[in-house]
């Protein structure tokens, strides 16, 4: 059996080379490289290649780290060495030869990488090499440089993968911060500056500035926020094309439709009448399947937005149901509400709630507070209403929808007009793809967001169990001119994405790793101690970012549209939300200088807004921004196979004490990935390692309300109900409106009612494990409020509509006890009993 090797030659297999190989690559860990080699050579065939030898130890070493972390080392070693052999290594040659690409077939000449990067490579290429550090490769995680070979990597015209990470970070650094044959030692070490803080993940751009930093069309942008043009066919299919266009270079889409005219409306052109939102989101659903972001990288994503008082809402909140008529479901959209608190006013006190179409009551989604409130009531009083509902009805059929889809997502209109930075501009009327930017959109200004995040865990100190405050306002004003600079050189899709960005220059910088860093700091999620240091985190990073957006301003001038705004009247987040800083009170920062220096002018509208982080988050191997892990043990599904995945840190700490075992792993498997209620596991880390699910989402909402005033944007905030009911849903999200949230809800999270039968776990285990789980169960049940109680409300709001054999007055009557219940259950006097506590 022969195997042939990277120069095209072609040997005998040896174990012996294969084993020196493995011994080698595996040095100083605690890991059997003889094992891995016995096992790559049991799968080997004649041909094989020396590089996919090197792969399949990879994935062998990966599938062993539930046995020891140091496997996951292993495979990390094993790809990026295979990598790093399969790749030039001179970043020079690398973009000269993206630079001169031939398409295949038409042999036409095609360039990866723009003119102005090969420029600025051709004349400082020794001072770029020597800068590049490619040992850094190594500190990827498997499953991270996997993320980052599928996607982000260029690729020459025959899908080879040339470039590698450090390239990849140099590559952006220099596309952001140098001009071609202009650029100037000065611009030259700033690019340095950002390459080192990402090569040596402090922090990472956003996905399509990853993608498309330094290459000929350099969209950078991950956030846009449009108005539909105009209620008529020439303008919806301006807006169509305009989603296309931004959907083509990687942006993800937020499209607000309040002034679409509703089902039956009449259309003086045609003297016809309007078919309603339902056929033109069709429409739209089949151009975000149609056309991906960046040519295959990632799906198309179009959030559409609607104020819940539109004539067609019980519609909408049927479009991504998974029964019903497929000509009335458009399900690749992702659909939210934009919650005047009129509404939730109305839900509270079981009012009635009038529908109206925007064409015959034109103006509600343009105003806001008590100017909505006033031409609401006035509309109503005028009998302008298609159709009048109970507002509770409404809001049942609202949590229906999130129970089954986990949408709408749910954002608070009041809430972020009255909390904004923008509210000079006019009235912000919707958020984007992931509810985090709030932005003021028009027909003639399509909002854009350009992202970034932190990683938090890099501030950490585990030994003396520190986080490092200075270091992170440093870092932080440094991503924020490294994103301001984005607006300036990136390629706008439409003129009305242009127009927006270079007036108002908002930029939305986020986190990652909230979870690890309360881990390495041995800080439980329902701690005092946590909770203290997630509102420390984001009012340094605020701090800092206003400081350094100030600083902008007075070396190149302010925001074009700053004159108004809330800053300018010395009146920053915290002020807006009526709140006093910790740093504030402690003498630790001087916010009453910031402040004044804000007031002078700002380079930016807004600053602050924590993003998902879904596919960043992979790459640098920290958890999703700011939340919760899901669970501590999962299967991760790549092309190469499933692996099983276990939180390290609790690992870490289970092998400190002796405690780790496979036996124990199949216990955590057994219970869905939580410790809770195991005896081997002691009680200080059960309580660090709570998975979202076990967290109170009371703590969550309140994490987010505290870190909400350092917030200039919003928070992708997801919640977690295992078995929702609707006393759980309206219980939690009217905690989550009282508490002055912006965004509510982005996805509900919950589980399937029934698990998959875990195949290769003893049954004996499993049986244990539902066995400490009931008794889990039966013990929360017997400190709690009422549980039972909550179950009844369910079972008897959910048979609403069923026939009853009781007379139709008890019917009526019944319903009204019910509704009564649910109204009380979120009420402040009602709070010791609050199911959002989990109490």
């Amino acid at each position: 059996m022969r195997v042939i090797k990277r120069d095209g030659k072609n040997e005998s297999v040896s174990f012996d080379k294969v084993l020196r190989r493995m011994q080698k690559i595996a040095k100083g860990l605690e890991v059997q490289p003889d094992a891995i080699a016995q096992k790559v050579l049991s799968q080997i065939y004649d041909g094989v290649k020396t590089s996919e030898l090197d792969e399949l130890a990879a994935q062998l070493a990966a599938s062993l780290s539930t046995l020891h972390p140091d496997y996951a080392i292993l495979a990390c070693r094993l790809t990026v060495s295979n990598h790093q052999k399969n790749t030039e290594e001179s970043f020079s040659k690398v973009v000269k030869t993206l630079s001169h690409q031939t398409l295949e077939h038409t042999g036409t000449n095609f360039r990866y990488v723009s003119e102005d990067l090969e420029a600025v490579v051709d004349l400082y290429s020794k001072e770029i090499e020597s800068r590049i550090q490619y040992d850094r490769d190594y500190d990827f995680d498997y499953f991270g440089f996997k993320t980052l070979e599928r996607s982000y990597l260029l690729k020459d015209t025959k899908g080879r993968i040339l470039e590698r990470p450090q390239h990849m970070w140099m590559r952006v650094a220099l596309g952001l911060w140098t001009c071609g044959a202009a650029t100037t030692l000065k611009d030259l070490e700033q690019a340095f500056e950002t390459y080192d803080l990402m090569s040596t993940k402090v922090y990472t751009h956003a996905t399509p500035t990853l993608f498309n930093a330094g290459t000929p069309r350099p969209q950078l942008s991950s956030c846009f926020l449009m108005a539909m043009t105009d209620d008529s066919i020439a303008g919806i299919y301006k807006s169509l094309g305009d989603c296309a266009a931004i959907s083509k270079y990687a942006g993800g889409i937020g499209l607000h439709v309040h002034n679409v005219r509703a089902r039956g409306s009449v259309i003086r052109g045609t003297n016809g009448t309007s078919n309603g939102l339902v056929p033109m989101l069709r429409v739209f659903n089949n151009t975000a399947r149609y056309v991906d972001q960046g040519g295959g990288k990632r799906n198309g994503s179009f959030a559409i937005y609607l104020e819940p008082w539109h004539a067609d809402v019980e519609d909408f909140l049927k479009l991504k149901n998974n029964t019903g008529a497929e000509e009335e479901r458009a399900r690749d959209l992702f659909y939210a509400l934009w919650i005047p608190d009129l509404f939730m006013k109305r839900v509270e006190a079981d009012g009635d709630w009038t529908l109206f179409c925007p064409n015959e009551a034109p103006g509600l989604s343009d105003v806001w507070g008590d100017t909505f409130e006033e031409l609401y009531t006035k509309y109503e009083k005028e009998g302008r209403g298609r159709k009048t509902v109970s507002a509770q009805k409404l809001w049942f059929k609202i949590l229906d929808s999130q129970m089954e889809t986990g949408t709408p997502y749910l954002l608070y209109k009041d809430a972020a007009n009255r909390k904004s930075n923008q509210q000079n501009l006019g009235t912000i009327k919707s958020s984007n793809l992931c509810t985090e930017i709030m932005e003021f959109s028009s027909p003639e200004e399509t909002a854009v967001c350009n992202l970034a995040s932190i990683a938090l865990p890099a501030f950490c100190n585990k030994e003396t169990r520190t986080f490092e405050f200075e270091r992170l306002r440093k870092v932080t004003k440094s991503v924020v001119r490294a994103l301001n600079r984005v607006i300036d050189i990136n390629f706008y899709p439409t003129p009305e994405t242009r127009r927006s960005n270079m007036r108002h220059r908002p930029i939305g910088l986020g986190v990652q790793g909230l979870a690890d860093v309360f881990a390495m700091l041995r800080m439980p999620w329902e701690s005092d101690e946590a909770a203290r240091m997630n509102q420390l985190i984001f009012e340094h990073m605020y701090f800092a970012a206003v400081e350094a957006s100030s600083e902008m301003a007075v070396e190149t001038g302010a925001y074009e549209t700053f004159i108004g705004s809330p800053a300018s009247q010395w009146r920053l987040q915290p002020d807006l939300w009526n709140i006093q800083p910790i740093t504030e009170k402690e003498g630790t920062l001087n916010w009453t200088v910031l402040k004044a220096m804000a007031a002078r002018g700002l380079k930016n509208s807004l600053l602050i807004a924590p993003m998902p982080t879904a596919s960043t988050s992979q790459i640098l191997g920290y958890t999703e921004c700011f939340e919760p892990m899901t669970t501590n043990i999962y299967a991760r599904r790549t092309l190469a196979g499933e692996f099983v995945v276990i939180n390290r840190y609790l690992m870490e700490d289970l092998m400190n004490r002796g405690l780790w075992s496979q036996g124990l792993k199949q216990k955590i498997i057994g219970l869905n990935g939580s410790v809770q209620g195991l005896d081997e596991i002691p009680e200080d880390i059960q309580a660090l390692y709570k998975t979202g699910w076990e967290i109170k989402q009371r703590t969550l909402i309140d994490m987010a309300a505290a870190r909400g005033p350092f917030i200039c944007q919003s928070q992708s905030l997801n919640l977690f109900l295992e078995n929702p009911t609707y006393a759980k849903l309206t219980s939690m999200h009217f905690y989550g409106w009282k508490a002055g949230l912006k965004t509510g809800c982005y996805y509900l999270r919950t589980k399937a009612p029934v698990m998959a039968q875990k195949f290769t776990i003893d049954p004996t285990l499993l049986t244990t494990a539902k066995t400490v789980a009931e008794e889990a169960d039966e013990e929360s049940n017997a400190s709690g409020a009422s549980s039972s109680a909550e179950s009844d409300d369910e079972d008897a709001a959910s048979e609403e509509d069923e026939p009853v054999l009781s007379a139709e007055e008890k019917k009526k009557a019944d319903r009204a006890a019910l509704l009564k219940r649910l109204a009380l259950e979120y009420e402040e006097s009602q709070k010791d009993n609050c199911v959002a506590c989990s109490s």
